[in-house]
């Protein structure tokens, strides 16, 4: 054995930690591409935990976009957007973006997690005070622990705790308030009215992390914004390209002052190697289609109040989502890697969350719908859960 095997020896004791908390797991490999029914480690299953909702990721129509913009454009950028990757197509997926979402400008990011570590990053010092939902997505507390600002955190939906916390914080330089639109783990949304109203109330910026509101919530799938009537009210958009719109990336949209800025200070921003062309073109192209064709979002909603009915009248506990996102609670974290390899073995692929994603007694099995799926795919997906929930004893 070489010196360096002997360094890294250590790695092994620190995957054996992870399988005594069921948080080892191999890749799993699609040999189809992204779509309600697919091949997965080579057995054919319903895909039910993909954020694929409006079943964009392999629609013709974005295959054919991003096809015209290789041949116009080529396959990669070659550079940051700082120095020769900004194409003008780019520009036009920003500009798109902003008039979606109805603000004055926004700027597209490689990924979102991307967007959350570099907006909050530049935008927060050691004199602001950031206020967060305690279950906010880890890109939010990575953005938060990259800054030296005092940070509050607030009970989970608690706008009273919230509150306390702008009282608490009055004397800082600036605050503020961040939190998910739409919570991934377990589907609830967050009460962004009485959010906004607490911040203009109390002088606090509002920053929301839209990734699972984007293509599903307002009119058009505007995210949680529209669905609030809170157009003008929000400080920082963040969204997403990678679920609803089945592309790549994150952006920020907000004032044409904040682009501005974090173009020249957002790091995850100025040290990447921009989009490829076919990914912003693919990606104006969703937007196009949920505009056009309203039917995407209407099926997505269908088929996620028919499976939530569905698993209740099952007796599943689903939690309190009102999103796609749809939690199937299994208690400890064996009982929902059980749940999981049942539903495999079955014909049915959905992971299990476990401790420390969630509290410890909170494992779940998480669902997230989509408009592909048909009556079929979700009468099947009732019937194997029904099968493995009696032999587990969960219903």
């Amino acid at each position: 054995m070489n010196n360096m095997s002997r360094r890294m020896d250590f790695l092994n004791g620190l995957i054996n930690n992870l399988k005594e908390q069921n948080l080892y797991g191999e890749l799993p490999v699609l040999s189809t591409d992204q779509k309600n029914r697919v091949v997965l480690n080579g057995r054919e299953v319903l895909m039910m935990c993909s954020n694929n909702y409006l079943g964009f990721a392999n629609h013709p129509r974005l295959r054919a976009a991003a096809k015209q913009a290789i041949d116009k454009w080529g396959l990669g950028t070659g550079a940051v957007r700082q120095i020769a990757g900004t194409m003008e197509i780019h520009n036009q997926l920003e500009e798109m973006l902003a008039e979606y979402k109805h603000t004055e400008a926004s700027l597209v990011f490689v990924a979102g997690i991307a967007a959350n570590r570099g907006t909050i990053q530049a935008i927060m010092g050691e004199e602001d005070v950031i206020i967060s939902d305690e279950l906010n997505h880890g890109s939010i507390i990575d953005g938060v622990r990259l800054t030296k600002s005092a940070r509050k955190i607030y009970p989970h939906l608690d706008t009273d705790g919230l509150e306390n916390a702008l009282r608490e914080t009055k004397d800082a330089r600036r605050r503020l308030i961040v939190t998910d639109g739409v919570f991934s783990m377990d589907g609830d949304i967050a009460p962004l009215d009485r959010i906004v109203e607490l911040a203009e109330e109390y002088d606090a910026m509002v920053m929301v992390d839209d990734a699972h509101g984007d293509g599903v919530l307002g009119k058009d799938g505007r995210g949680i914004v529209d669905h609030f009537g809170l157009e003008g009210r929000v400080d920082i958009d963040m969204g997403t390209l990678s679920k609803a719109f089945g592309c790549l990336g994150g952006y920020i949209a907000g004032r044409k002052e904040l682009r501005e800025y974090l173009i020249n200070t957002a790091r995850s921003f100025i040290f990447t190697t921009a989009h490829p062309p076919a990914v912003a073109a693919a990606a104006m192209e969703a937007i196009k289609m949920i505009r056009d064709e309203p039917r995407h979002l209407r099926q997505l909603w269908d088929n996620t109040r028919y499976f939530k009915k569905g698993m209740t009248e099952l007796g599943f506990d689903i939690g309190h989502s009102s999103t796609p996102i749809t939690p199937v609670m299994a208690g400890g974290s064996r009982s929902a890697v059980e749940l999981s390899k049942g539903l495999f073995e079955e014909g049915l692929f959905a992971k299990p969350i476990v401790f420390p994603l969630v509290a410890r007694d909170k494992a779940r099995v998480r669902i997230n719908l989509s408009a592909q799926h048909t009556r079929d795919d979700l009468n099947e997906a009732l019937r194997i859960f029904e099968k493995a929930g009696k032999s587990m004893k969960l219903v």
